[in-house]
């Protein structure tokens, strides 16, 4: 029997609350709510939760500051934003804040369902048999590990990446040297279409350029004018016995 994943929707609006709710459960989450930051805390303390759907604007504090302090106290849980189409400003701060995923309001629940898959997929564990091999890659001074989902540096220091930061990371790994567009990028990450006011792939490459740094060659990224984003370090595939 499939194990339900736990969704808790955060959402000072009742209607929101109530048809989120009835909805991701007829799709088959279990759904819990919380009506502002106080009731979301408390249930953070009390409850285990695969993903967090939290509104930018709480009457009793920001959705961005319960983003933050998550991803100090439970960075495994994955959140999606809920912002007002006029708040682009809180959209790219959250995602540089750790969000997995941003949606504009008002919203189809079928659009929401689909990114909450979506990185539910990204962020769970294989459940599969693992195969006869596992691939490590090697770039500059670092390992990545797909299978563990592990980034470390030369001295085996664990890199913090997000679960989308580690999946952007990988396709240009699989692509060295490839020339990839935000398209593309975002197709392969993300599984759709990028809206043409969508920063999400500008503000993870921020990230990763500054959680990476230069090597002595140089930066590892580089941006291609009306192009987009090319890895220019030597990247090597090992594969050792599992």
């Amino acid at each position: 029997m499939q194990v339900q994943s736990h969704i808790l929707v955060v959402d000072d609006d009742r209607e929101i609350r109530t048809l989120l709710q009835r909805y991701l459960d007829g799709q088959g989450f279990r759904v819990s709510v919380a009506a502002d930051r106080r009731e979301c805390e408390q249930k953070l303390g009390a409850g285990q939760f695969d993903l967090l759907v939290l509104d930018v604007m709480l009457p009793d504090g920001f959705g961005l500051d319960i983003c933050r302090s998550l991803r100090d106290r439970k960075p495994h849980i994955p959140v999606i934003l809920l912002t007002a189409l006029k708040e682009d400003v809180d959209r790219i701060i959250g995602l540089e804040l750790g969000a997995d995923d941003y949606l504009g309001k008002p919203f189809n629940p079928r659009e929401l369902t689909a990114r909450i898959r979506a990185v539910l997929r990204r962020s769970a564990p294989e459940e599969a048999a693992p195969p006869p091999r596992a691939r490590s890659y090697f770039f500059a001074s670092y390992r990545l590990e797909p299978d563990t989902r592990k980034v470390t540096d030369a001295l085996g220091a664990l890199i913090d990446l997000t679960g989308a930061e580690f999946d952007l990371l990988q396709v240009f790994l699989d692509r060295p040297g490839r020339l990839l567009s935000r398209d593309q990028l975002l197709d392969l990450t993300q599984g759709r279409e990028r809206d043409p006011l969508d920063r999400s792939v500008d503000v993870l490459m921020s990230r990763l350029r500054r959680k990476f740094g230069e090597t002595s060659e140089g930066p590892l990224f580089k941006t291609v004018r009306n192009g987009g984003y090319q890895f220019t370090a030597r990247v090597e595939a090992a594969e050792t016995e599992a």
